[in-house]
């Protein structure tokens, strides 16, 4: 059976599982990430390198990666703009560095990847797995992000303007949306990002800033959001409970905080 193949069942059981969460939990349960499919490359870097180089340049044409198994591979500094990496393995891969701008991530897997500078500014990461990937000081600005990054570092990153808002206009694989659980989004730049009903369970915020970001219905219960800058911020039905919340004067310039959930189980700054 090929693996797109298979994935297609693992999702149809998913959604008779959880509908709610159907790929980006079920998913891994039913995918040996152990095995040579998820663990080895097809390819050398030299190999991808020359691939990347020979698409031309201007002419609305880029690299075809779809399905490639490139998982393992030092593949630090490379150029994969505007390219089409569906369904790409690049699990505990090397990507220091790289750029992804523009780039289609839909359903990839990048378990434990390194994405340590690397930017992804614009790109689509629509259901892709990116459980503990290492995004310190990445730029993910005005990317669209329906990806499970539970666990992952974002310290420093960038995603101004991104969207990792449940898509409620097609739920044919679940409610998609951006799953940060236990995240590390210390001092990242989520200005004027689109949270809504996003997954920010646990995560991470001390010195974020979340100015003018809407946090509609997200799930912020037990999350560290000391000293976080939430200027303009929507916390209309978002889940505070046992979330550590910034000061009063931060506070007092985040909109309709009183519209929250379990607000008066939060924690306040001692």
């Amino acid at each position: 059976m090929s693996f797109r193949l298979a994935f297609a069942f693992v999702s149809i059981a998913a959604l008779l599982v959880d509908p709610t969460d159907a790929v980006s939990q079920d998913m891994l349960r039913s995918v040996d990430l152990n095995s040579p499919e998820m663990t080895t490359s097809e390819m050398t870097r030299a190999e991808v390198d020359a691939l990347l180089k020979s698409v031309p340049q201007g002419d609305g044409r880029a690299a075809d990666l779809d399905g490639k198994r490139l998982s393992q591979l030092d593949l630090s500094g490379l150029d994969f703009s505007g390219g089409n990496l569906h369904l790409v393995k690049l699990n505990r891969t090397n990507l220091k560095g790289a750029r992804f701008d523009r780039a289609i991530l839909n359903q990839g897997w990048l378990i434990d990847a390194d994405l340590t500078g690397a930017s992804l500014v614009k790109a689509s990461l629509l259901g892709t797995q990116m459980q503990r990937a290492r995004l310190g000081g990445a730029d993910l600005s005005g990317a669209r992000i329906t990806a499970d990054l539970s666990g992952a570092s974002l310290i420093g990153a960038r995603l101004a303007g991104a969207d990792l808002s449940a898509d409620m206009r097609n739920q044919s694989m679940g409610l998609m949306r951006g799953v940060l659980k236990s995240a590390d989004l210390r001092n990242a730049d989520l200005s004027g990002a689109n949270l809504s009903r996003a997954d920010l369970e646990f995560a991470q915020l001390q010195n974020a800033n979340l100015a003018n970001c809407s946090l509609y219905r997200a799930d912020l219960a037990g999350a560290d959001l000391s000293d976080a800058n939430v200027a303009g911020a929507d916390f209309t039905e978002a889940d505070l409970a046992s979330a550590l919340l910034p000061g009063a004067a931060a506070l007092a310039e985040a909109r309709n905080l009183d519209k929250a959930r379990n607000l008066n189980l939060a924690r306040r700054p001692h």
